[in-house]
């Protein structure tokens, strides 16, 4: 009897659903993770609308790449399996979580690809501003405070506004975007029923960054040839905090301008990201993401914002869902 009870209790086992844990994601970065993608049709736009989402659903050579964004009654998908929260917006993942309810970023087509590919529910969170440097508000601790130089700079700066200011004051700024990242997601894990309702308390794990960011960076030479080791120490400093020392990240270089870019300042951040994806410290665990491929003229856009990739909602969808699916290969490497 007490072998026929052990056969029944493993057979229940089996057929009982495993525990499912939350998966988590992070993207970050500045305007341009925010997203600038447009999403309806603007007649009055120099294009009437070319570039934007609703645009590439009627175009014969785009429609079907998009179709799965639309139901049969031509209503915008909202995705369960895959939640996303972005300040204090949250849903089920579908266009409207770019820098505006209008747009889009990288979001859709990252979030499109891990939903895809992974089993269990996923989260995606938003951590991005715009006009933010990696030399100034991402830095992270293991780089330190910028030159003194710079510093005194920025002191000059702020005492033009607000005459009472002291370098202190200066200190508090370095990093403070970095830190509301980490806030920003911890508050977010710590009360994940409020902000994903449908959570079942099995758990989660951070398991993926996703970086897009540099136009700021790309202002002067002393932000680019710094950037590199910045952006390697926020890796570290993240993977710390999050005590995940292998976390796969990927990395959306600034591709802006296409493969027509010839400005070295801009061709160097590009350079800087993928010598990061390369350094032998980060091997296997680190991408790299070519998008100047997806870079749109502005005769095919809804606007001339270059910087803002012209706003081109394709552009946004192609760097999101390489991004994903880079994450996916690193995710089956680890």
């Amino acid at each position: 009897m007490k072998s026929k009870s052990l056969i029944a209790l493993f057979s229940l086992l089996l057929v009982l659903p495993t525990q499912a844990k939350l998966k988590v994601f992070i993207l970050a970065g500045q305007s341009n993770m925010q997203g600038a993608g447009q999403i309806n049709i603007n007649p009055k736009s120099h294009t009437k609308g070319k570039g934007s989402l609703e645009y590439l659903m009627k175009d014969s050579k785009t429609a079907a790449k998009f179709a799965h964004l639309k139901d049969k009654k031509g209503q915008w998908i909202t995705r369960k399996d895959v939640w996303i929260r972005y300040d204090e917006r949250q849903d089920g993942l579908r266009p409207g979580f770019g820098a505006r309810n209008t747009t889009i970023g990288p979001e859709l087509g990252f979030g499109t690809i891990v939903g895809n590919a992974i089993k269990e529910p996923v989260l995606l969170i938003k951590t991005c501003w715009g006009g933010k440097s990696i030399m100034v508000d991402f830095r992270s601790p293991s780089s330190g405070m910028p030159p003194k130089a710079m510093m005194e700079k920025m002191l000059g700066g702020m005492q033009r506004r607000e005459p009472k200011a002291t370098m202190k004051d200066v200190e508090a700024k370095v990093g403070f975007y970095y830190r509301e990242m980490l806030s920003g997601v911890a508050q977010t894990l710590k009360d994940l029923k409020k902000y994903y309702p449908a959570y079942d308390g099995k758990g989660y794990e951070v398991v993926g960054f996703g970086w897009h960011q540099g136009w700021n960076d790309g202002g002067n030479m002393d932000n680019v040839n710094a950037y590199e080791e910045n952006l390697a120490n926020l890796i570290k400093d993240i993977r710390k905090e999050w005590k995940t020392p292998n976390l796969p990240i990927v990395i959306g270089v600034s591709g802006f301008g296409g493969r027509n870019q010839k400005v070295d300042r801009r061709l160097g951040i590009i350079a800087a990201q993928h010598a990061v994806a390369k350094r032998r410290e980060f091997k296997g665990t680190i991408a790299s993401v070519e998008t100047r491929d997806f870079f749109r003229p502005a005769e095919e856009s809804p606007s001339r914002q270059g910087y803002h990739w012209n706003s081109n909602a394709e552009t946004y969808y192609l760097i999101g869902e390489s991004m994903g699916k880079a994450m996916i290969k690193l995710l089956e490497k680890n």
